[in-house]
C-alpha cells in the first residue's frame, strides 16, 4: 500500500482511513498502533484528547483505537477548516433561596472536589453554581429526566449547551462534536463527554459518579469519572464528582466528600420501612402482611407502586429451615453456595462444613423468584388492580397501578415517577449478599434510584425492604439516610482483601485455551497475583490482583498477550464491577 504525505491541521488531529492521529505525532511511533498513512478524510480530536486516550489505554489495558473512534465524530468534519475559537465570560450568579449551597462555594475553588448530595434533592442548581465562569465545562451524567431540566435551565442562563449522547443519529452527534471545538460552552451528556474537543475546559462535573452507566460496556471498559479526574489534572481545570453514596475510588481521588447539613441530607432521603422475613410465617413466601397491606393502602389512595424482584442472580440463596437465616459467609459476609462436600464463598473462597452459623442446622432450602410468577401472584393477590411486569426491553412504562420487574422498573421510573408513591423491594437479599465485592455499593445505589421515584421524607413516598438480614450496613444506613455506614464498613473489608481502591484488580474472560496462555506469562511477573482461572459455562475467567493499579496496569502493558489473543476472544477488565 502506498503511503500519502501527512496533511497538518491546526489546533485539531484528523482521520486517517478511520483512524485518528493528532499533530506533532510522530508517524513512525504511530505506525505500530495506526495503519500506514493513506489520505486524511477527516479532522480528529485534538492532541490534548489524544494523549487522554493514551493513557486511558494504558489504564484499562485496551487498544488506542478503540478509543480514538470514542473520541472522533461518528461522520467526516472537513480537516482543512479550522473553527472559530469563542470566548465568554459570565458574571456569578446568586445564591437561590432555600438551598444548602454553603458546601458548594467551598467546591467551586478547589482543585478536585467531592460532594455528597442527597437523591431526593433537586441537583440542579448545584450543577448551575459548578458551571465555570470562563472558557468550557463538561458535564458528564446518566441521562435521565434531571438532565434535560438542567440544559434547559443552562440555555435559560445564557450558555451554549451542547448535548452529546451515543444514542443519538450521528449526523447529529458529528455537529455536537464539530461545534465543541469552538470552546465557551457547555458540554452535557453521558460517558463520551468527557472526550469532548473542547480546547478551554474550565470545569468537569461528573453527576453520579457511582452509576455503573459512566463505565464502557465494551472492552477497554473505562470509567469517565477516571477520565474526567485525569482530563482535568492535565489541563488544570477543577474537577467536581457528586454522588448521593460516594464510592471508595472516588474518595481516595477526590479526597473526603463534602456534605451540607444534616438536616438537609436527611430530608433528602426517603421514610423507610424494613420487613424482617424472618418473622414471617412458613409458607409465607415474599407476600408479607406488611407488603399486602402497604400495597391496598397505596392503590387505594390513587397512587402507584413499584416492586422490585432480581431475577439475574445466578446462585440461589439458601436458607435455613429451621431458624430462617441466610447461609453467610463468616469471613466477608456474602451468601455461599453448596458444594459436594460443603459451603463456599464464591467471593473470597472460604469454604465450611454445611452447618447454619446461627442454630447449627444442617437443613437447608433455595430461594429464587421470578418476575413472571410475582406478577401473577400480585395479581391474583389484589383484585381489580392492573398489575404489569417491566423489564430491560421494556419501552414505555405501563400505566398500571402496580409495576413488578428487575432493576430495570427503577430506571424507567426514574423518566417518569408522576405518581409513584411506594417502591418495595421484594426479596434484597441478592443484592445485599451477592458474591461480588461491590454488593454494598450496588445495593445502596438501587435504594438511591428508589428515593429518586418516590422522593424526601417530607412528601408521601415511602421504599419497602424485605430481607432477612435487617442489620446489614446498607439497611442501617438507609434508615439513618447516611450513606457513610456502607462505606465505613466498605473501606475496612475491602482494605483487608486488597480490593479497589487499596490494590489493583483486573478479570481476564474469553476462550479458555486464550485466557489460560495469557496467565502464563502474568504469573512470572513480579507483585501480580493470578488466581484461576476457572471454566464459567463455555468461557473462563481469571482474577489479577497487585498491590496497586499502577503496578497491575503496567504488567498488562508490558506483556505481549498476542499469542494468547490468537487462540481465542480474550477481554481484559481492569476495575471490574461485576465481580
Amino acid at each position: 500500500m502506498r503511503v500519502g504525505t501527512i496533511v497538518r491541521v491546526p489546533l485539531h488531529g484528523r482521520r486517517v482511513r478511520g483512524w485518528v492521529v493528532a499533530d506533532g505525532v510522530d508517524p513512525e511511533a504511530e505506525r505500530s498502533e495506526l495503519r500506514p498513512l493513506a489520505k486524511v478524510v477527516s479532522a480528529g480530536p485534538p492532541p490534548e484528547v489524544l494523549e487522554l486516550c493514551r493513557w486511558a489505554s494504558w489504564r484499562y489495558a485496551g487498544p488506542l483505537p478503540l478509543l480514538l473512534r470514542s473520541a472522533s465524530p461518528p461522520n467526516l468534519v472537513p480537516p482543512d477548516v479550522d473553527p472559530e475559537l469563542h470566548t465568554a465570560v459570565f458574571p456569578p450568579r446568586a445564591a437561590q433561596d432555600g438551598m444548602d449551597f454553603a458546601v458548594v462555594d467551598a467546591l467551586v475553588t478547589a482543585e478536585r472536589g467531592l460532594l455528597a448530595w442527597p437523591p431526593a434533592a433537586e441537583g440542579r442548581e448545584v450543577v448551575r453554581e459548578l458551571v465555570a465562569d470562563e472558557g468550557s465545562t463538561i458535564v458528564v451524567a446518566p441521562d435521565s429526566s434531571r438532565v434535560r431540566a438542567l440544559i434547559d435551565d443552562l440555555r435559560r442562563d445564557g450558555r451554549e449547551v451542547i448535548v452529546t449522547r451515543g444514542n443519538e443519529p450521528d449526523a447529529r452527534r458529528t455537529e455536537s462534536w464539530d461545534r465543541a471545538r469552538s470552546g465557551a460552552c457547555v458540554v452535557v451528556g453521558g460517558r463520551v463527554a468527557v472526550l469532548a474537543p473542547v480546547p478551554d475546559v474550565s470545569a468537569i462535573v461528573v453527576l453520579d459518579e457511582g452509576d455503573e452507566a459512566l463505565e464502557e460496556e465494551r472492552a477497554p471498559a473505562w470509567n469517565a469519572r477516571e477520565l474526567a479526574l485525569e482530563r482535568a489534572r492535565r489541563a488544570g481545570a477543577r474537577c467536581t464528582l457528586v454522588s448521593p453514596a460516594p464510592t471508595l475510588e472516588a474518595e481516595a481521588s477526590a479526597g473526603s466528600p463534602a456534605r451540607p447539613s444534616r438536616p438537609f441530607e436527611r430530608d433528602g432521603w426517603p421514610r423507610v420501612d424494613v420487613v424482617d422475613l424472618r418473622d414471617e410465617p412458613p409458607g409465607r413466601g415474599l407476600f408479607t402482611d406488611a407488603l399486602t397491606a402497604t400495597l391496598h393502602a397505596t392503590v387505594d389512595s390513587g397512587a402507584r407502586a413499584v416492586c422490585v424482584v432480581n431475577r439475574k442472580g445466578r446462585a440461589q440463596l439458601l436458607v435455613c429451615r429451621q431458624c430462617g437465616h441466610i447461609a453467610q459467609c463468616e469471613v466477608c459476609g456474602a451468601a455461599v453456595a453448596e458444594t459436594e462436600t460443603g459451603f463456599v464463598c464464591r467471593r473470597c473462597g472460604t469454604e465450611r462444613p454445611r452447618v447454619c452459623l446461627h442454630c447449627h442446622s444442617t437443613r437447608f432450602s433455595g430461594r429464587r423468584p421470578g418476575v413472571t410468577r410475582v406478577r401473577e401472584e400480585m395479581a391474583a393477590l389484589l383484585s381489580r388492580v392492573t398489575v404489569a411486569e417491566v423489564d430491560a426491553a421494556t419501552v414505555a412504562l405501563p400505566q398500571a397501578a402496580v409495576l413488578v420487574g428487575t432493576e430495570a422498573v427503577l430506571h424507567r421510573a426514574d423518566a417518569a415517577p408522576a405518581g409513584i408513591e411506594l417502591v418495595a423491594f421484594l426479596e434484597f437479599d441478592q443484592e445485599l449478599l451477592a458474591t461480588r465485592y461491590r454488593a454494598a455499593e450496588q445495593a445502596l445505589w438501587l435504594l438511591v434510584r428508589a428515593a429518586r421515584v418516590v422522593g424526601g421524607r417530607r412528601g408521601d413516598g415511602r421504599v419497602l425492604v424485605q430481607t432477612r438480614v435487617p442489620e446489614h450496613d446498607v439497611i442501617e444506613a438507609a434508615l439513618a439516610a447516611d450513606p457513610t455506614i456502607v462505606g465505613d464498613a466498605e473501606r475496612a473489608r475491602r482494605r483487608i482483601l486488597g480490593f479497589p481502591p487499596f490494590g489493583g484488580l483486573a478479570e481476564l474472560s474469553g476462550a479458555p485455551d486464550a485466557v489460560d496462555l495469557a496467565c502464563e506469562p502474568l504469573r512470572a511477573v513480579e507483585g501480580v497475583h493470578v488466581l484461576g482461572p476457572v471454566a464459567v459455562g463455555t468461557s473462563s475467567r481469571a482474577l489479577l490482583q497487585a498491590e496497586s493499579v499502577d503496578v497491575l496496569c503496567d504488567a498488562l502493558a508490558e506483556v505481549d498477550l498476542t499469542p494468547a489473543r490468537e487462540r481465542g476472544r480474550l477481554r481484559i477488565d481492569v476495575d471490574p464491577l461485576r465481580v
